[in-house]
């Protein structure tokens, strides 16, 4: 991009949910790819909770409109491991966004997705550590400011547990 482009342009919403994230959006990914063109947008994420379900209609309709699609999730991490459903322990989650860079790691957000609902699945679908570290190629991270592990260890006053989540991202 020139220095003579619009800043509007050169924005890029990489946390944006649709009707896809249940109870969480009203925009369709037509409206959210529309919208964008018409704010002369070059490129869109889409982050639904937990799912993938809109991902198809998205890019069909950012191609569409000649805009990038970036195919995302918004993760629920499980508080200890996926595996662990303990009442009043294992129900609170903090978040996290994953987007793809590349068809590999669209294939890695399908697998996160689906292990997240097979085998993590209590009141919502978790991802743990050890389901990122598996499927960490080619998936860029964005830790919330507010509901990201970091963001909690801090609110928590324990600002070790903070940068040890962090430089653990970081590695990972």
């Amino acid at each position: 991009m020139s220095e003579t482009t619009p800043i509007a342009s050169r924005f890029v919403h990489l946390h944006v949910h649709s009707h896809y994230t249940l109870l969480g959006a009203i925009p369709t990914p037509k409206e959210l790819a529309a919208t964008a063109k018409a704010d002369g947008q070059e490129a869109l994420a889409i982050t639904d909770a937990g799912a993938l379900y809109g991902a198809i209609d998205f890019y069909k309709a950012c191609t569409k409109e000649k805009i990038k699609p970036i195919i995302g999730i918004d993760a629920y991490m499980a508080p200890r491991t996926r595996h662990d459903k303990e009442a009043q322990i294992d129900k609170p989650r903090a978040r996290l966004v994953l987007l793809a860079k590349t068809f590999a790691g669209y294939q890695n957000l399908i697998g996160l997705v689906t292990d997240s609902n097979i085998e993590g699945f209590y009141y919502r679908p978790r991802i743990d550590h050890e389901l990122i570290e598996k499927y960490a190629k080619d998936l860029i991270c964005i830790i919330p400011s507010f509901a990201g592990e970091v963001a909690q260890s801090l609110k928590n006053e324990d600002p070790a547990q903070a940068a040890e989540r962090l430089d653990w991202y970081k590695r990972v």
